[in-house]
């Protein structure tokens, strides 16, 4: 039987509203389950009396959960299958997320925080297969599909931006279990959209009998443009509050700036779309991180309140990195694969995010200011993209 017009549109439809479905698990495992800890931490920080080690402990912790989570993933998911990973690890993220408004135990909620991370990179890496699964045949929707996914982190900033602090100046610092709560019930309420989506998904059957592993050869520059993106993004997303506060920033200007970035994400599948489906090779990844290192740079340069909100708008490009690293494996390795191709190279960037903000520290501890540290961090990005320009377009290979 024939598939008619209106049978392919809305056919098309289906992928695109499947593809936005799972890109709220982004918004849950990356936004509301790692970023948001960002807004809810001086709250916490001064009605619990910690010390500034015991704050950055819970963050350091869930990271280090990040970076197990991709060694789960990358030895499950070929056995497991995308889908019953993903669901399983959102559920998990959601849990993890509420139970945070349930305790004033420090060591529960390093245990918390370990959990989250943990369920999170699965939940991104599986999720990542699954998005890459839709429009097997059509190139081009196929990169949208997986620009709108990994956009989905842009939601996870937008929607704690907006409300947390609307939230704090109500309640003071002592609401910060309603903080963690309010994440919760968003994030359950957004999981049944998330796992409908996941379970329309059509993924490659596991094989019979275990194929030999993938080459990396074929894929070393963009492994090592992805290093160095691992390396500089995470140091502007960890400091970059703190050197607007020391060049004299509002706190309105903070909360716009952080908007923007949010809003920045979301659109990014807009502006990267047709790159990924039409630049060879490693053309997609240099450019998003020659985007995301000259915003990282730009307030080394001028931190007025516009120039400020550039950089946001540049910088929120950092949810698209994965994206071309997804859209390269599947042009790269057969789909049986996609899963443990992306969780390899999540399990490099979360190894080498742990590095990042420790080297830009360090930086700045040694010269007195942060713009060093800064700097450093953006040449990372920039160097980042020149490697990435060395990736040739792959030829689908089978196995090693």
């Amino acid at each position: 039987m024939n598939q008619t017009p209106q049978d392919s549109t809305a056919a098309i439809r289906r992928g695109y509203l499947i593809a936005a479905g799972l890109a709220l698990g982004v918004a849950v495992s990356n936004g509301l389950g790692r970023f948001a800890y960002a807004l809810i931490l001086p709250a916490m920080r001064a009605d619990l009396s910690w010390s500034y080690t015991q704050a950055g402990a819970l963050n350091t912790t869930n990271a280090l959960g990040y970076f197990i989570g991709a060694f789960i993933a990358l030895a499950s998911v070929r056995k497991l299958g995308p889908t019953k990973l993903f669901i399983g690890a959102l559920w998990i993220t959601v849990a993890a997320i509420t139970a945070m408004s349930l305790t004033t135990s420090f060591p529960i909620m390093i245990g918390l925080r370990l959990i989250a991370g943990i369920s999170g990179a699965v939940v991104f890496i599986s999720g990542g297969a699954l998005a890459a699964s839709l429009f097997p045949n059509d190139p081009a929707r196929a990169a949208g599909a997986i620009a709108i996914y990994f956009a989905g982190g842009g939601v996870g900033l937008l929607l704690p931006g907006i409300t947390l602090p609307a939230l704090f100046a109500i309640g003071g610092d002592a609401a910060w279990p309603w903080a963690w709560l309010s994440l919760g019930v968003i994030s359950g309420s957004v999981g049944l959209i998330i796992t409908a989506a996941a379970r329309r998904v059509t993924t490659a059957p596991a094989p019979q009998s275990e194929p030999h592993p993938w080459r990396k050869g074929p894929l070393a520059a963009t492994f090592a443009g992805y290093g160095f993106y691992a390396l500089g993004y995470f140091a502007y997303m960890t400091f970059i509050v703190a050197w607007m506060r020391e060049h004299g920033a509002s706190n309105v200007e903070i909360a716009l700036m952080w908007v923007v970035l949010g809003i920045a994400a979301i659109v990014s599948p807009r502006i990267w779309t047709r790159s990924l489906a039409q630049w060879p090779g490693g053309w997609p990844l240099a450019g998003m991180l020659l985007s995301i290192g000259v915003g990282a740079l730009l307030p080394i340069i001028d931190t007025s309140a516009w120039v400020m909100l550039v950089s946001a708008a540049l910088f929120g490009q950092f949810f698209m990195p994965p994206a071309a690293v997804t859209a390269l494996v599947k042009k790269a390795l057969p789909p049986v694969v996609w899963g443990e191709a992306v969780a390899a190279f999540t399990l490099l960037f979360s190894a080498l995010q742990l590095v990042g903000p420790v080297v830009t520290g360090a930086v700045a501890d040694q010269t007195g200011s942060l713009a060093w540290g800064l700097g450093a961090s953006g040449a990372m990005l920039i160097l980042g993209a020149l490697v990435s320009l060395l990736q040739p377009e792959p030829r689908k290979t089978s196995t090693d």
